[in-house]
């Protein structure tokens, strides 16, 4: 505003002076909004900590973290016997029908904790006629067997009954904390320890490809921690280059959006002429293809004289099909040249738009910095979902099970209790049955819900996010709005704008952030169900179920777009106004309704910038990248490090880069739309008198044909 005596801007005591009793800019004087949801808020945010606590009291990582053998004890864990065994070992892996099985500890074989995996084949009757002439083929042998047992001299039917040792034992490498049979290939055909054929201790000669199923699923797991180790020596010898071009990344980014300033014009022009005279040359084309064509034969068919044909080079023998790509590019390119006579000054608008938020980002650099602010939340949120969730996946206790020889055991699979298994008819009824542990479960009512649980902590995460989202829209929409409703810019532009939005937003309009998230979630919850079962019905046979299911994702998809673009221009209006999310959802939506034509430009000419900002911070990056890490660069050749896969952090570069673009155009896109929807209160607000004067640009005023009386610009 100007000082009084400079169009009566002030007061008599410097005070700004009110021009309209309705409507002052950003408003300061708030209150607090959607208190009811704000109440609601707060307390799933401490029931959430509630059911974190909850599952960190009954839950175990362990339980994840180290395998358990059929006794319920820990692998490798401290403080018990099996300190020093960390690996998980299988009696006999061919009872296990994938490796799936294997980790999810449901395979129907005896499991112990051992030191490390066998190293060779070896079987238990071949044990016990080598144990006669040299102990020392025991002593290996018989840490592959139950603790406690210590009789090489009991039968081989007796061992095998009473599950006391394998009848054969694999060369094995650890994976997972589990022992593999240590699979390779060698011209083609399957091998273990270079062998092709083993004994399983039955009597009984194997080929190795028994063990194909479980081979297939873990090979290439196998392989890929070979290259899982290449690519972390990639990272390690070359992190040091990799930040140095993401910091490049962000210098680019930063000096892009200050360039806005000047040449956002120049390149939304130089695009447009450039696909008019793409579609020029292509009208040219087609009419050369189609004077080419006269008096060849069979060039005067029409398409409906050959029907349908397979083989889509026969319609470009025809003139008919050139004359009418001629005349769709004609009317194409008619279209483009109308839309930017008739939409002249909405671009324009759209463009000098762009450029005052290139200036207002200049004013307020510290807003390029709060999309860190949103990332710890979310990183926080993120943390907090990822260990609530696994504590709640390892709440449950050790449940035993019947686990038989004998396929008509009528108690086999039912639970057991190992402290009182002995004193039952069990064994009695199906000798060598024994009482293993098989998983984790319960049946209390904490482990019954535990599913529910899940899905909470689920949707309480996404809610948790979506607010974090919301809090920084709004928290930029008031530091860009105090910009445009400065009257003297950067003069009356407030101190630390965006702290003071930041405090604005949470102390007035927690409430209303957290109702638009809210529904938010409420649809993305939605989606994610449908996708689970889509999952689960891919192998249906029923159409319309599909289609239907298929519909339900489309209709949830846009739902879930129009939200998000609601809530967006809400956020904007309560930054603004202070009022609830209600009412600033519905004038945001019929002030962007009443200007719908001017909405769509400027969406597409922000979405194109911003787009070819990104591909040129990233493109440019990736290319000064791809040329250091492939040693193509003279000056710095010595420095390249030496890597496996070159293209490792070469991708790492292009990506990171989009990334800290898209972090910095986020902020500059949030800047555009809240001084467009500034800009459409101000016309629909003010008129240019001394009472309300309009706040826009000179530019603007100089498109729209506006003045202020008294100053005769601003």
């Amino acid at each position: 505003m100007a000082a009084e005596g400079e169009g009566n801007y002030y007061g008599k005591h410097g005070e700004p002076r009110k021009f309209d009793p309705k409507f002052r800019g950003p408003i300061y004087n708030r209150h607090c909004t959607d208190v009811l949801c704000c109440i609601i808020f707060i307390v799933v945010i401490l029931g959430y900590i509630a059911l974190g606590i909850v599952a960190w009291v009954h839950g175990d990582p362990r339980k994840v973290a180290y395998p358990t053998d059929s006794y319920g004890k820990f692998c490798g864990q401290m403080g018990t016997p099996n300190e020093n065994k960390t690996i998980l070992f299988y009696f006999n892996i061919l009872k296990c029908a994938s490796p799936i099985v294997l980790i999810n500890l449901q395979c129907p074989t005896t499991q112990l904790c051992v030191a490390k995996c066998p190293d060779r084949f070896a079987t238990y009757i071949d044990m016990q006629a080598s144990y006669r002439y040299n102990s020392s083929y025991w002593e290996y042998y018989r840490q592959f067997c139950r603790p406690g047992f210590n009789n090489p001299k009991k039968s081989i039917a007796e061992v095998l009954r009473d599950e006391d040792c394998p009848s054969v034992i694999i060369p094995s490498r650890p994976f997972i904390k589990r022992c593999f049979p240590d699979f390779t290939t060698k011209n083609g055909v399957l091998t273990v320890a270079n062998k092709t054929t083993f004994k399983d201790g039955r009597g009984v000669i194997r080929n190795v490809t028994d063990l194909r199923e479980a081979a297939n699923g873990i090979n290439s797991v196998l392989d890929a921690r070979s290259i899982g180790m290449k690519i972390f020596e990639d990272y390690a010898s070359s992190w040091y280059w990799i930040l140095i071009a993401l910091f490049i990344a962000m210098i680019l980014s930063l000096l892009f959006l200050v360039l806005l300033r000047f040449t956002a014009g120049f390149l939304f022009w130089i695009f447009i002429a450039s696909v008019l005279g793409i579609i020029g040359y292509g009208i040219f084309h087609c009419y050369w293809e189609y004077d080419s064509l006269r008096g060849m034969p069979g060039s005067d068919l029409t398409i409906y004289d050959i029907g349908f044909q397979t083989d889509f080079r026969v319609y470009l023998q025809l003139r008919q099909t050139w004359l009418a790509f001629m005349i769709i590019l004609c009317i194409v390119e008619l279209i483009i040249i109308l839309m930017l006579i008739f939409l002249r000054n909405r671009i324009a608008i759209a463009i000098t738009l762009l450029q005052e938020g290139s200036r207002a980002i200049g004013y307020i650099m510290s807003t390029l910095f709060y999309p860190i602010v949103t990332f710890i939340l979310i990183t926080i949120c993120i943390s907090y979902w990822a260990v609530t969730a696994v504590f709640l996946a390892t709440s449950g206790e050790p449940v035993y099970k019947v686990m038989a020889n004998q396929t008509l055991c009528k108690y086999a699979n039912l639970t057991c209790s190992p402290t009182t298994f002995n004193t039952t008819n069990v064994t009695k009824v199906c000798p060598g049955a024994q009482c293993t542990f098989a998983f984790y479960g319960g049946e209390s009512l904490y482990h019954r819900y535990i599913f529910v649980f899940q899905i909470c902590n689920a949707f309480v995460f996404l809610w948790l996010v979506n607010f974090a989202i919301a809090l920084g829209q709004c928290t930029l929409a008031g530091a860009f709005a105090s910009y445009y409703w400065a009257f003297r810019k950067p003069a009356d532009i407030p101190v630390c704008p965006v702290f003071s939005s930041f405090g604005r937003a949470i102390r007035y309009h927690t409430g209303s952030l957290a109702f638009g998230s809210l529904i938010l979630a409420i649809v993305q919850m939605i989606r994610i169900i449908l996708e689970y079962l889509d999952h689960r019905l891919k192998a249906s046979q029923n159409s319309f179920t599909r289609f239907l299911l298929c519909c339900l994702k489309c209709c949830f998809w846009c739902l879930e777009k129009f939200i998000k673009f609601i809530n967006r221009n809400a956020y904007i209006m309560i930054a603004m106004y202070g009022k609830n999310f209600c009412t600033s959802a519905k004038e945001a939506f019929f002030l962007l309704m009443r200007n719908v034509v001017r909405v769509a430009v400027l969406d597409k000419v922000t979405d194109f910038l911003l787009f070819l900002g990104k591909i040129l911070v990233a493109g440019g990056v990736g290319v000064l990248a791809f040329f250091f890490f492939t040693r193509r660069i003279p000056v710095i050749m010595e420095e390249t490090p030496a890597l496996n896969y070159y293209w490792i952090p070469l991708l790492t570069v292009i990506i990171g880069s989009y990334l800290i673009a898209h972090g910095f155009f986020s902020v500059y896109a949030m800047c555009v739309d809240t001084l467009f929807l500034c800009f459409l209160e101000d016309l629909e607000r003010n008129d240019g008198s001394t009472e309300k004067p309009f706040y826009m640009s000179k530019t603007l005023m100089k498109i729209l044909n506006k003045r202020n009386v008294g100053t005769g610009t601003r």
